[in-house]
Order: structure tokens, then C-alpha cells, then sequence
């Protein structure tokens, strides 16, 4: 037979059981008013034993708040949005808040994260963390007057948005590869509408090289994904010496080709990535990469929509974080 389900405690539950009235109990376990130590911990132990959370919608009727915060994630699989997610959660929990993420196990269709954020703001969050770079901004503008809206891990201009330099990034791993004598170098450049900062990354590489002469050759792609179509002529050009990746994870799918084409990384060719996070940073692999501040990213993003939560939106403010340029064994200096 089906077990049958019991009614959930209410907080009139956790009052007749540690012995205080209702509004005792709502002031101990909310923190607000005064309530007497001995009685906070009557309450907290009643409350634990007989397994009571508070609703809060319910709560949020009454303060106008839920102490909630909504996140929009474009991919549980992908190690940057989940290191993300982790610091943006951890922090929200320092401040108080709770974290309801709709997610996906792959990229977010623009559809997928429309229905996402619209149950999120049904769910009466205090605030929206979009941290999916195929969201447009201008899908999510209309919810703007509702509530606060911060991109966390991509530039926007119309939004409020917490991000890495990505350009700085770019111009700095093209500067590294220009300082070890490279002058015919490939850019595997992303699409904007696919990753405006993977594009605003690869563009900023592009530009800097050609300011000091280089020669560049663009491949164009779509997704990260097809980077393996533009790869079988372009890994064989004679005076090629370097391959410029969007991420790390590129990067790597650059470096299986090489291995499986015969190409030696990097005695015949140098491949350089970006992101530096999770498990490709592993010392097997030595990528030259350039780190996010990933940990700094979340944790300053929650800050940023707490202080629009509590102090009221003010207009839109962009934080751009410096990175690290991570010298590793994937490039060498031009023989």
C-alpha cells in the first residue's frame, strides 16, 4: 500500500510544542523583535524535531520580500556556470538568501530560458541572476521594472552585469604569444549572438596581434561546437605557429586534433585558451589559459543585486574583473 502522507507542520505546531505563542515563534526563527535566547532555542529545537519550514510566499505576502534569489544557468555541465553557480550560492546564503536556479544540461535555448525565467518571477523571487550568454538583454528588459535583473559572468550595457575583462584577456594572451616571437597566428572567433564575450575575447586578440603586425587568419564559427570543421585546413598551413581558443574547452578539442593529426603541441604549433577553471586546470594538461576570477564573479554579482534589493535599484552598473594570465606548456617561443 502507498505510504501516506502526513500534514506538514505549521508554526502553530512549533508553538504548542516549545511552549510560546505564535508571534514568539515568528519572531525567533525570522530574527526580528525581541525573543529571549532560551526561547529562540525552545522554538529551534521544536521546529527541528518536528521537521517545520517556513513558506515563504507566504512570508513574502507580508514583508513584500521572499529573501529569494532566482538564477537563470545556461548549462549544468559546463564547469564555468557550475563554479559560478557555487560561489554565487554561497554567498547568498552568507547574506541571507536563498537560491531557486533553472537550469539545463546543455545550452539554454532562448525558449527553455523565457519559460525559466518567467516561473522563477512567479516563484516570487527578490531578484534574477542571468548567467546565460544566449539570453539576449533585451528579453529580459521588460522584467526589469519588477525586479533586479544582474548578468553575472557577461558584459551587457543595458543590464547591470559583474563580468571578467574580457578584452584585457584577449590582449594580453595575444601579447604572450607576440613575446615569444609568434607572427602568423589563427583566431577561432565565436559568433556574438552565440557568446558575446567569447566574440568580444577573440576580437580583442584579433585587433592586437594586427596592431603589431602580425598576420591573422579568422576562423569563424558558430558554436564552440563546430570548431572541428575549421580545423582540417587550417592546422597544416605552413607558417602557422599558433592557434588562438574562446575557452579552454576549445582548446583542448584543438589539441585532440593536433594529437590525432601528428601536429605537436606545441613544438609545431602553440594552442592558447581561456577561463582557467575546474578540471582542465590540472597540471597534466599545462594549458596556457587566462583565469576568471570566477569565485569573485559570483560572490560580487549576489552583492550587487542584494544592494538593488535593499537599497533600490539604482541605473545599471557594469563590474569588470581583472584575470590572470596562466603560462603553461601548450605554447612555446617561435624556433
Amino acid at each position: 500500500m502507498p505510504r501516506e502522507r502526513t500534514r506538514p507542520p505549521t508554526i502553530i505546531d512549533v508553538a504548542k510544542a516549545a511552549g510560546v505563542s505564535k508571534s514568539a515563534v515568528s519572531r525567533a526563527l525570522l530574527g526580528q523583535g525581541e525573543v529571549s535566547e532560551s526561547v529562540r532555542q525552545r522554538v529551534i529545537e521544536a521546529a527541528d524535531q518536528l521537521g517545520y519550514v517556513a513558506n515563504a510566499m507566504a512570508r513574502g505576502l507580508v514583508s513584500e520580500r521572499t529573501r529569494t534569489l532566482g538564477v537563470v544557468l545556461h548549462d549544468v555541465t559546463d564547469p564555468f556556470a557550475g563554479y559560478l553557480h557555487v560561489a554565487m550560492q554561497t554567498r547568498a546564503t552568507e547574506l541571507g538568501y536563498a537560491v531557486v536556479t533553472a537550469t539545463n544540461p546543455g545550452d539554454l535555448t532562448l525558449d527553455n530560458a523565457l519559460t525559466a525565467l518567467r516561473t522563477l518571477i512567479s516563484l516570487q523571487v527578490d531578484g534574477l541572476l542571468v548567467c546565460s550568454a544566449r539570453f539576449p538583454s533585451e528579453q529580459v528588459l521588460p522584467f526589469v521594472d519588477r525586479l533586479p535583473v544582474v548578468a553575472a559572468g557577461r558584459r551587457e550595457t543595458a543590464l547591470s552585469s559583474v563580468c571578467v575583462d574580457d578584452r584585457d584577456g584577449g590582449e594580453r594572451l595575444a601579447d604572450h604569444l607576440l613575446g615569444l616571437g609568434h607572427r602568423t597566428v589563427a583566431v577561432i572567433l565565436v559568433d556574438g549572438a552565440y557568446s558575446y564575450s567569447q566574440h568580444l575575447r577573440g576580437v580583442a586578440m584579433i585587433a592586437r596581434l594586427r596592431d603589431a603586425g602580425a598576420t591573422v587568419i579568422v576562423r569563424e564559427v558558430a558554436t564552440n561546437a563546430d570548431v572541428r570543421d575549421v580545423l582540417p585546413d587550417l592546422v597544416g598551413l605552413p607558417d602557422l605557429t599558433a592557434i588562438m581558443c574562446p575557452n579552454d574547452r576549445t582548446q583542448v578539442a584543438v589539441m585532440e586534433y593536433c594529437r590525432a593529426a601528428g601536429v605537436e603541441v606545441p613544438g609545431r604549433l602553440s594552442v592558447t585558451g581561456f577561463d582557467g577553471i575546474g578540471p582542465l586546470t590540472t597540471s597534466l594538461l599545462e594549458l596556457t589559459t587566462f583565469r576568471q576570477p570566477i569565485e569573485d564573479i559570483g560572490r560580487a554579482a549576489v552583492e550587487l543585486m542584494i544592494d538593488a534589493i535593499e537599497e533600490g535599484a539604482g541605473e545599471p552598473g557594469q563590474l569588470l574583473m581583472r584575470g590572470e594570465l596562466v603560462p603553461g606548456g601548450t605554447v612555446a617561443a617561435v624556433r
